[in-house]
């Protein structure tokens, strides 16, 4: 018996984020603050559909007057496109390690700014022969890759298993802990600071998350606390035993939101704080809980830094698109391509032979 030709298969690799409007007006707003509301505020706080415009449109004014007062323009989707590209520049020149037989395509889409998530994986399911969907945040839980597990499941239903992998656990790869204090060292040795006297503090940002409910009870979804909590500890040991640390400690920094409950104690208010008392001549600030400066990051958090009044102080942007980081990713994405070429196959197995 003679086989036939080999099958080639299309693979789309989606990197996926949250998203923020490029171009600032209410216009841009209003839509992407009521999915957030629907999307994310939803699973802890059961907002009444009337609620959901007010309380969307209330935000959205109150950042546009915000942001267009401090002249901040969000760089996010710029940061993920430059991403994509890195990648998929990186995974052609890393052949050897994919999967035979394929053609790949890399995209970009997001959870509340256009292109939908939701809306692509329906356009591309007949399209590919499989997917890996690739969430930009490093610490998993119900608001980050939570929502891109539940649109997968919404449009291929059981066909996900075969057809669709959702990579995670990005916080624990200790390759990425060593390229994370490689960039913050190098930005380091480039800034001021490096020749600071006295007492150096750094403040790791990351996104905050919800301990307990408003009535007091552990969270019914997951909240990746436990992660966010094993991260920053891995971060911090990784940082203080490199050869290179000038700094006496270390402390996390959460952004966290007020609805819902209680959240995260270990605010960059309370980092900031406590840096002070201990008479810290100079804070650096790295938000190493995001792939991708964001409001949160180079607006939020970077004003905070800003306004606590060191003599001293720094703001190391996000890994970004560095090509270190860039590289490390297409080696995680090349190994679950081969996975799902590896699945299929075992599935196609099974079928009857006609």
């Amino acid at each position: 018996m003679v086989d036939g030709p080999v099958r080639r298969r299309r693979y789309a690799v989606l990197v996926v984020t949250y998203g923020e409007v490029e171009k600032l007006t209410l216009r841009n707003l209003w839509p992407s603050s009521r999915r957030i509301l629907k999307v994310i505020t939803s699973q802890i706080v059961k907002v009444p559909r009337f609620l959901v415009y007010l309380v969307a449109d209330y935000r959205s004014t109150k950042h546009f007057i915000d942001w267009r007062r401090s002249g901040y323009r969000s760089t996010l989707l710029a940061t993920n496109r430059a991403q994509r590209a890195r990648l998929e520049a990186c995974l052609r020149s890393r052949t050897a390690e994919l999967p035979p037989d394929t053609d790949i395509d890399v995209l970009d889409a997001y959870y509340f700014v256009p292109p939908y998530l939701e809306e692509m994986l329906g356009e591309i399911r007949s399209r590919y022969d499989g997917i890996v969907v690739v969430p930009m945040i490093p610490v998993e839980s119900a608001f980050s890759c939570g929502v891109a597990c539940r649109m997968v499941s919404e449009t291929y239903g059981d066909e996900r298993y075969s057809r669709v992998r959702l990579m995670n656990r990005f916080w624990s790869d200790e390759a990425l802990h060593r390229i994370y204090a490689d960039h913050l060292f190098s930005r380091i040795a480039e800034s001021p600071l490096a020749d600071t006297e006295g007492k150096l503090g750094l403040v790791l940002v990351i996104h905050g998350t919800l301990v307990r409910d408003r009535a007091g009870n552990p969270p019914k979804v997951f909240t990746g606390l436990d992660e966010t909590g094993r991260f920053f500890e891995m971060m911090k040991r990784r940082i203080m035993e490199d050869p290179r640390n000038i700094f006496a400690d270390i402390r996390q920094g959460c952004m966290n939101h007020s609805a819902g409950g209680e959240w995260t104690a270990d605010t960059v208010e309370k980092a900031l704080e406590a840096f002070r008392r201990e008479g810290c001549r100079g804070v650096v600030m790295f938000p190493y809980g995001f792939f991708a400066d964001n409001s949160e990051t180079e607006y939020e958090a970077k004003r905070l830094l800003e306004s606590a009044g060191f003599p001293r102080s720094y703001y190391v942007r996000c890994i970004n698109d560095s090509p270190a980081f860039a590289d490390w990713l297409a080696g995680r994405v090349a190994g679950e391509l081969c996975m799902l070429q590896h699945i299929q196959q075992a599935y196609e197995s099974l079928e009857p032979k006609s």
